[in-house]
């Protein structure tokens, strides 16, 4: 495991609340980033691959805002991995309030050529991944009488099905069960939400597919567009927020009125 700290900013009062974003140096997990650190969260978010992102984007933040930011590599579905990130997290910023359940991996490919390695290691990371944070984070949380958990689902667990994806949509509609079961386990003082994108224009979705395909998904949108990963953070910050008091327990769905795809 490998971390890197920025200057941390003695402005900011200690009773900042601090966030923990999993797969933070990319796509959705980097629009969360950077619409909680501009919005005065003290931030410490997690990559795999992408080191070289991770140490760009944590500069951006300490350089941009007045927040403290901490990156940690970390494979989300080891649990003594999580530990340890965990741990190095209170020691700097001390107890997450906080945690947005982001990582996730697609190794999407042709139906018949999936293996049963690939869909057990789509499990572990989005499923048992977001778990091993989860019941980290949650003691400490139930203690302080006070905790938000946002699990970053899909609407491929929900009813847009593609077989060549079969592991990734079992994985989300297994992160939407959680998050009720998780929901129930830690009432009333940790409010567990997941949100569920649909067509997110991030580099990675955008840069997969061919135009004829992009065309085809986008006509399935009432509002005939892909989302931005922005549109996906705003919603975070809503959800972790005090004017989201009385949500709790909730799969919401941003897809801009998608008809789904069978």
């Amino acid at each position: 495991m490998e971390n890197t700290q920025g200057e941390l900013n003695s402005s900011f009062s200690d009773m900042n609340r601090t966030v923990l974003v999993t797969g933070g140096a990319t796509g959705i997990g980097k629009a969360i980033v950077r619409e909680l650190a501009a919005n005065g969260y003290d931030i410490a978010f997690t990559y795999l691959n992408s080191e070289k992102q991770a140490l760009e984007l944590q500069k951006e933040i300490t350089d941009t805002y007045k927040v403290k930011c901490l990156t940690f590599k970390t494979d989300v579905s080891n649990e003594d991995e999580v530990d340890k990130t965990i741990t190095a997290i209170e020691n700097e910023l001390g107890n997450i309030d906080i945690l947005i359940n982001n990582a996730a991996i697609d190794l999407s490919n042709l139906y018949h050529l999936k293996t049963a390695e690939e869909f057990r290691r789509t499990l572990d990371v989005n499923v048992v991944g977001a778990y091993n944070c989860c019941k980290r984070v949650a003691d400490k949380m139930m203690e302080k009488q006070y905790g938000r958990i946002i699990n970053i689902s899909s609407t491929n667990g929900m009813n847009t099905y593609y077989p060549m994806s079969f592991d990734y949509d079992a994985s989300k509609a297994a992160l939407n069960s959680l998050t009720h079961d998780l929901a129930v386990q830690y009432a009333p003082y940790i409010h567990v939400n997941a949100i569920a994108p649909g067509f997110i224009g991030t580099e990675k979705e955008l840069d997969g597919y061919d135009e004829e395909f992009l065309k085809e998904e986008t006509d399935k949108i009432l509002l005939k567009r892909y989302g931005k990963p922005e549109e996906v953070a705003r919603l975070v910050r809503f959800l972790i927020s005090d004017d989201a008091d009385y949500i709790n327990n909730s799969i919401i769905r941003i897809d801009g009125g998608q008809t789904g795809s069978y």
